[in-house]
């Protein structure tokens, strides 16, 4: 009962992440549409300006994940939820009924916001209320998830593009809506974060939290109570030396190392190229000689291969292999991917060969990029960057690396188009060196975390001070301050 109900609150929880999937995979197919770029007052700079709707997107969800590390620890995990969820309906609503550009971008810009809120959340969330030992899978579920609403949005832009008029875009940016109203809807019946709540001193709402969690059996319990005490006592440990100041994040080598593990994975997620694909395949597409109607059916195809080998990665395999293993075989394959991608446009362009076989082999190598992604940095990514730290800097720490995310993120969101319009094939070049980098920096740095307690990585990443000892001096130094008062008293 306890894992059953441990997977289905990742899930719901996990909405939040099928939300920024869906945004992802339905602008790529809304940016293609006649009737999106006649919105556009000045198609001669449309290049620009659907990177711009993409980039303004993306800087939201930066400033959204910023502030999200703020509100989850000041208001807790389940506050902030609804917080983006809110937002979330008022981005989609600004965006579908806009009736100006500006206003569009506006939208763009909360939805945004939301987004960045969730995506930093979500992982949060189910990192903290996962057994140890399904942390992967659960965690892996904000991946799945986004990987669903890739999927179910590349069929809507699929389907709408034989709508007339405005409503060919305006409908799929709507449908987004649904999701954010049953999010905060369902959001107060998920129980809050226990680690958040001993932390603000509500230690018997969070034993009822982990006894749920773990299920109703005795030997459940047992163990529920067991991992409640660990928490408790690291917690309370850390609580004695904690600091708000994001300057705790560099300030001794094991933070330090803690916080350049979780910042390089996210950013290296992104030098993945996947988001690149999932922003702009109907123009890799293009620039491989597809039809407009041939790259929106390929990308809602492609769509579905991700989430699919996502679901058996997390199931059967991350929690056994662990994290780093599947890290550098996603570097090395992405280095192989774009290799053949790059000679395959170079030696055969669009405009020049129609050569059939060359065309099915640059579609073959951006389905495999996208499967190699599925079992390496899509769902390790959000594991790992949410489990190095500790809680005292666990909100702070995850959202200061889901910010390096979306940082590169709008980098590349705003200049991908205009390079794959502009230098073809050259663009490519970028992401075979920086993966092979990514390479060699996982191998030599990056640490193994699998099935470890989050109280546990203290040990992984060599910290100064143990949580335990600092507990115990403390127990020490309060036994002194009594011993003293009842001399006095005597």
């Amino acid at each position: 009962m306890g894992v059953v109900y441990n997977v289905f609150l990742a899930t719901f929880c996990a909405i939040g992440s099928f939300l920024f999937g869906y945004d992802s995979g339905i602008i790529a197919s809304i940016i293609t549409f006649d009737s999106f770029k006649s919105f556009i007052s000045n198609p001669g700079s449309y290049d620009s300006l659907s990177g711009a709707v993409v980039s303004t997107f993306t800087g939201g969800c930066f400033l959204g994940a910023a502030l999200a590390g703020w509100t989850n620890d000041k208001l807790g995990r389940i506050r902030t939820v609804q917080i983006g969820a809110v937002l979330a309906l008022w981005g989609c609503a600004m965006q579908s009924g806009a009736n100006n550009f500006a206003c569009m971008l506006v939208g763009r810009i909360v939805a945004g916001f939301a987004i960045g809120v969730l995506s930093m959340t979500v992982p949060l969330y189910n990192t903290e209320t996962a057994p140890p030992k399904h942390r992967g899978f659960m965690v892996g579920l904000a991946q799945q998830m986004i990987g669903i609403g890739f999927i179910v949005a590349n069929w809507v832009g699929y389907g709408c593009q034989y709508l007339k008029g405005n409503a060919q875009w305006r409908l799929p940016l709507g449908l987004q809506l649904a999701p954010a109203l049953l999010l905060l809807v369902g959001s107060p019946f998920m129980p809050q974060s226990p680690r958040w709540l001993i932390e603000h001193g509500r230690d018997e709402e969070a034993l009822a939290v982990v006894r749920k969690l773990h299920g109703a059996s005795t030997d459940a319990q047992r163990a529920a109570d067991q991992e409640f005490a660990e928490m408790q006592a690291t917690i309370k440990a850390e609580l004695l030396v904690r600091s708000r100041s994001l300057s705790d994040l560099w300030a001794t080598r094991g933070m330090l190392r803690r916080t350049l593990v979780a910042v390089g994975v996210q950013v290296f997620g992104q030098f993945s190229g996947i988001n690149v694909i999932n922003y702009f395949g109907p123009s890799m597409y293009k620039a491989l000689g597809l039809s407009a109607g041939q790259s929106l059916l390929v990308q809602g195809i492609y769509g579905a291969v991700g989430p699919i080998t996502n679901f058996f990665f997390i199931t059967l395999i991350l929690d056994t292999v662990g994290r780093k293993k599947p890290l550098m075989f996603g570097a090395g394959s992405f280095v192989v991917t774009y290799s053949i991608l790059t000679a395959i446009v170079a030696s055969f362009p669009p405009d020049e060969s129609g050569n059939h076989a060359a065309q099915r082999a640059g579609i073959a190598m951006i389905f495999l990029t996208s499967i190699f992604f599925s079992v390496s940095f899509g769902p390790v990514s959000w594991v790992l960057a949410s489990e190095v730290f500790p809680t005292r800097t666990r909100s702070i720490g995850t959202s200061f690396a889901t910010c390096a995310n979306w940082a590169f993120n709008v980098l590349f969101s705003q200049v991908s188009n205009i390079a794959i319009n502009n230098i073809s094939w050259r663009y490519y070049l970028v992401f075979i060196c920086l993966n092979f980098v990514d390479f060699i920096i996982i191998g030599l740095f990056f640490p193994e975390t699998k099935g470890r307690t989050l109280e546990e990585m203290a040990e992984i990443f060599g910290d100064e001070v143990d949580a335990h000892d600092v507990l115990e001096s403390a127990h020490v130094h309060d036994k002194l301050d009594h011993d003293k008062l009842e001399n006095k008293s005597t």
